[in-house]
């Protein structure tokens, strides 16, 4: 994958967590710098990445869709069952990044989502594993790896390709 493929997956991951209340606005603004540097170009993105933290939380709202439809990424809006889906896989991402551990994630996606949704039901029945581990055959540590699996399978779904620099916008 490409540096300006993996700011693009990195940008739309960002946006999609913030549209879920689950970041800040400024790490979205953090994420358009780096899609900047990156390579990726677009007119809303320069705008988007020279917000202040404190302008953040007032300008994303109104910079991130039209950033983000320039760069041929989606913005899924708070609530659409396409929007939970890309913050499961968004979340499952930062679990093998290192950022949560597999039991954060199955808790923050059982939290978020249920048993509803079904891409990511199988992760919401392995946080009910966790709090039943000491009365099972099971132990912590293959649960720990059913959800790597899992991880694995939700990011292993089509991700976002960004247009090239190079095409009119």
């Amino acid at each position: 994958m490409s540096l300006a493929e993996s700011a693009a997956r990195e940008l739309q991951d960002r946006a999609v967590l913030w549209s879920m209340r689950e970041i800040p606005a400024a790490d979205v603004v953090a994420a358009a710098c780096d899609a900047l540097v990156a390579g990726l170009d677009s007119p809303a993105l320069r705008i988007l990445a020279a917000c202040t933290r404190s302008e953040a939380d007032y300008d994303v709202p109104d910079l991130l869709p039209p950033a983000l439809d320039e760069l041929g990424l989606v913005f899924h809006p708070a609530g659409s069952v396409a929007g939970q889906e890309a913050a499961a896989r968004a979340l499952a991402a930062r679990m093998l990044a290192g950022e949560l551990t597999p039991r954060e994630l199955a808790f923050q996606i059982h939290q978020r989502f249920g048993h509803e949704l079904a891409v990511a039901g199988q992760l919401a029945l392995l946080d009910d594993e966790y709090d039943i581990v000491e009365y099972g055959d099971r132990t912590l540590a293959q649960v720990d790896a059913d959800v790597v699996t899992e991880a694995l399978r939700l990011t292993q779904h089509p991700r976002v390709t960004p247009r090239p620099t190079d095409s009119p916008v």
